[in-house]
């Protein structure tokens, strides 16, 4: 998937915006087959042995659906207008690779710790803190408020109140040119991030 690939699967994905019913994506399911989705599983293939070799096991890919789970959603538009691909190590942490008409983005960790996880993440961290995060984009925590037994004003209050855990990177113009190559550099930055949370988790 190539910037011109990126810059059609985007097209596709902001007409869909634009006509989500599923009158018009039947009649443009051809463009989706073509445009988006065997693009993106050319790059899940192409990405799966460098990330293999990080974890240093197999990875397990992942395309996520475009059909929404409209069971409890106000919203009843019936389709995702965005591509989320996803490379699964057997630690429990992923790579993660996002794009729709507003962003292109990376990111590495784990989208929501297990019972036991949770209690690993806060017991480190109110103890220990974490890896230096700075340079990584993240997402506003699950929590408003510190959970206890931890005190409001705890020096790592804002890594107590996640849930999960996700560095976050935009990719620039250079980058999305070719975005291969661009997100396995990408996520070789990103493996301190990916690497101290595995090893918080660790059984």
């Amino acid at each position: 998937m190539d910037d011109d690939m990126l810059g059609t699967a985007r097209g596709f994905l902001t007409r869909l915006r634009d006509n989500n019913s599923r009158d018009w994506f039947q009649a443009h399911k051809a463009d989706h087959e073509a445009q988006v989705k065997r693009p993106a599983e050319a790059l899940l293939d192409r990405l799966s042995d460098p990330l293999s070799a990080l974890a240093g096991a197999p990875v397990k890919p992942k395309l996520f659906r475009i059909h929404r789970d409209l069971r409890f959603a106000r919203d009843k538009t019936p389709y995702n207008t965005h591509l989320h691909l996803g490379w699964s190590a057997p630690d429990g942490t992923a790579w993660m690779f996002g794009l729709s008409p507003d962003y292109c983005c990376a990111g590495a960790g784990v989208m929501g710790f297990d019972k036991a996880g949770l209690v690993a993440w806060r017991d480190h961290v109110a103890q220990r803190g974490f890896v230096d995060l700075t340079r990584w984009r993240l997402d506003p925590p699950a929590l408003k408020r510190v959970p206890p037994p931890y005190p409001q004003d705890h020096p790592h209050g804002d890594l107590l109140r996640r849930k999960g855990l996700l560095v976050w990177h935009d990719l620039d113009a250079s980058e999305r040119a070719d975005p291969g190559p661009a997100l396995a550099g990408i996520f070789i930055r990103m493996e301190p991030v990916r690497l101290a949370l595995a090893e918080v988790l660790r059984p």
